[in-house]
């Protein structure tokens, strides 16, 4: 049996500390090495605590979250951190700048309100698996293998029945829906950048946040894109060329009156424990607008748009997905690949070549 993953836990909250200490180590294969109140203090004692992976906070004094995560990533730039931040307004805005900065991923904090062991246990179904993910090494130790000779291009593995789309019937693209999560900010600067300002359909994109989260995250998207992209709102019109962020909190669902789709948000309980969700979205894209769908499933964890997909492979749409070299984590996307319900799977610095392509197709 492999040692325990090691983690640091830095909180100026003795509370936070405590709380987090009791849910992690109720789990046998985690063990909190150590603690620190600051970065200041955290960084003294790096070296000597060895973690395969640090929990900060993002508001701290004498050396805040942003301050010990970039020092951290000059010291040891492949140390996992997941940033552990509170839903407000500046909590959210911080995140996303550590995740900027390298952060792996975050969680974020249980409010002062509710219940606090339905908070407790959403961290830790939040953070446990996380942390597993990025130390997935120290729970499987790897194996020696035989080299072996890879296509540069493997076909997916089918297991729907389904078939990839030849190239000679795809159908023509009215709509681009997109389901991301983990590594999703970065990953979508990287692909939102890259497609022009008169792009030729909307883009539709679910990325797992909570509120505040999503709408910080379309402005800073907006200012790094020459596309127009906004936080979703109900009864908005789709047209080409504006991309729209599913708020945290709500499904983003659509709704055609004659020639024109509007969005629809809702509360329909979580699915896969996300709301929103991808396989929400990629329903109603299915639905409305049928074989005209390409679908776009980039990183992120669990398998959220999975059902999703095989609704839009029955219509004959077409699916692409992030590959694996090159998402944070291969979940979703592998996912989908692994059910063989995939046209293509496509390097992240790739995806908007291939996307203007597909789009552009039977114009």
């Amino acid at each position: 049996m492999s040692a325990p993953i090691r983690i640091f836990l830095v909180d100026d909250s003795a509370v936070i500390r405590r709380l987090l200490t009791d849910v992690l180590s109720g789990d046998p294969a985690l063990e909190v090495a150590d603690s620190a109140a600051n970065g200041r203090i955290a960084l003294a004692k790096l070296l000597a605590v060895k973690p395969d992976i640090v929990i900060l906070d993002v508001e701290m004094p004498e050396m805040d979250g942003l301050e010990t995560l970039a020092e951290i990533r000059k010291r040891q730039p492949r140390l996992p951190v997941i940033m552990f931040s509170s839903i407000t307004e500046r909590g959210a805005a911080v995140t996303l700048e550590a995740l900027a900065l390298g952060a792996n991923d975050y969680v974020t904090k249980p409010s002062n309100t509710g219940n606090m062991t339905t908070a407790l246990q959403r961290v830790r179904e939040e953070l446990i698996p996380r942390i597993k993910t990025f130390c997935r090494s120290r729970l499987t130790p790897p194996v020696a293998l035989a080299p072996l000779n890879r296509p540069t291009a493997p076909a997916p593995v089918s297991r729907s029945g389904l078939l990839p789309v030849p190239p000679r019937l795809r159908q023509r693209v009215d709509v681009v829906a997109i389901g991301i999560s983990t590594g999703g900010p970065n990953a979508l600067v990287t692909l939102l950048s890259q497609l022009p300002a008169n792009f030729p359909t909307p883009i539709l994109i679910v990325q797992h946040m909570p509120p505040i989260f999503t709408r910080l995250l379309a402005e800073r998207l907006a200012a790094q894109s020459p596309l127009s992209i906004t936080e979703g709102t109900a009864g908005d019109t789709l047209h080409p060329g504006q991309v729209w962020l599913a708020p945290g909190g709500l499904h983003m669902a659509l709704d055609r009156q004659g020639t024109q789709v509007r969005l629809q948000l809702n509360q329909n309980p979580p699915e896969n424990s996300c709301r929103p969700a991808v396989d929400v979205l990629f329903r109603a894209v299915a639905e409305v607008y049928r074989a005209n769908v390409l679908a776009v499933v980039m990183t992120g964890m669990g398998n959220d748009g999975l059902k999703g997909c095989e609704a839009i492979r029955r219509v004959g749409g077409q699916i692409l997905v992030q590959d694996e070299s090159s998402s944070v984590v291969w979940g979703m996307p592998g996912f989908v690949a692994k059910a063989g319900l995939a046209d293509a799977q496509i390097a992240l610095t790739q995806l908007a070549g291939e996307i203007l392509t597909r789009v552009r197709t039977a114009r």
